[in-house]
């Protein structure tokens, strides 16, 4: 049984259980009581599927794309998110419907496996190139490639340098960790989650996606932002939690997002990416300032 959905739908959320989930525990502290309970972050399978009918084919044909762990909630953004992210989709206005799978042949009603599916449903005709969805999921399911290898595979997807973009001045970038720290409520219970947020130049905050894994919040910010048709993202800044691999900054080239903002530090692949394709990097920010990696034109001094 499927329970089928129209895009958009970008607050669509699923999972058996909620984002947070309630623990009984021991303490070891000596202003606590020895026993109590805490609140956790929700880590559970998210398999996602692509449906599509190739040109010429008289009948739709389905692929597993790849199996990721997150935190229940916004899956539909998330999986468009990631298909788009690995270039997957043509265009978000590819996509048809977005499905939860309620269930399958042989599972009891109230198993964990619930909503745990979500499967993306793409126009008819559309072209999907089978190849790159195989590599895809093996990129994914492994250690990975080189990093020149990453860079090349880019450059010869024809992926371009983003725009110009907006130029932000330094004491607002300075303010966006702790405004999206603020608007983690899933944090704020739990204190081990991640979160990626979307900012206006004059420090509007526009969304906020919470998740266990780095990657999946972005993906859910960018899936969001594909199910509103805005995408790409020429006239955002980005903020992550953490701190910035090659793949949040390839997910950000592919949103047109200019700038990155990030809590942790970047990789040297990262940088790379960035500096190859026009992205303004900054790291370790926070109210005392940042490090600039790439991109410093797009930053206004005090």
């Amino acid at each position: 049984m499927t329970e089928r959905s129209d895009l958009p739908s970008p607050d669509a959320s699923g999972g058996a259980r909620g984002p947070v989930v309630r623990i009984d525990l021991e303490r070891r502290r000596d202003d606590r009581p020895p026993r109590g309970r805490d609140s956790v972050a929700t880590e559970e399978p998210l398999e996602i599927r692509l449906r599509f009918t190739p040109p010429g084919a008289t009948a739709p044909l389905e692929r597993t794309i790849t199996v990721t762990m997150r935190t229940p909630g916004d899956d539909f953004e998330l999986a468009i998110g990631f298909l788009h992210a690995e270039g997957i989709l043509p265009s978000p206005d590819a996509v048809a419907r977005v499905d939860h799978c309620t269930g399958a042949p042989g599972l009891p009603a109230g198993s964990p496996q619930l909503f745990n599916i979500v499967t993306v449903e793409l126009r008819p005709g559309v072209a999907v190139d089978i190849d790159r969805l195989t590599r895809s999921f093996l990129t994914t399911s492994s250690c990975g490639v080189c990093g020149k290898a990453s860079l090349d595979a880019l450059r010869d997807e024809g992926l371009t340098p983003v725009p110009a973009g907006p130029t932000v001045e330094e004491t607002l970038l300075r303010a966006l960790p702790d405004r999206l720290r603020e608007a983690q409520p899933l944090f704020e219970r739990t204190g081990g989650i991640h979160a990626s947020g979307l900012f206006r130049p004059d420090g509007g905050l526009e969304l906020v996606r919470e998740d266990v894994g780095r990657h999946n919040a972005l993906d859910k910010v960018v899936g969001a932002l594909a199910a509103r048709g805005e995408l790409p993202a020429h006239d955002r800044i980005l903020v992550v939690s953490g701190r910035t691999s090659y793949e949040l900054v390839q997910k950000t080239v592919r949103a047109g997002i200019p700038i990155l903002v990030a809590v942790g530090a970047p990789s040297s692949l990262a940088v790379e990416t960035a500096e190859e394709f026009g992205v303004t990097l900054l790291g370790f920010a926070g109210r005392s300032g940042f490090n600039i990696y790439t991109g410093a034109a797009r930053i206004r001094s005090a």
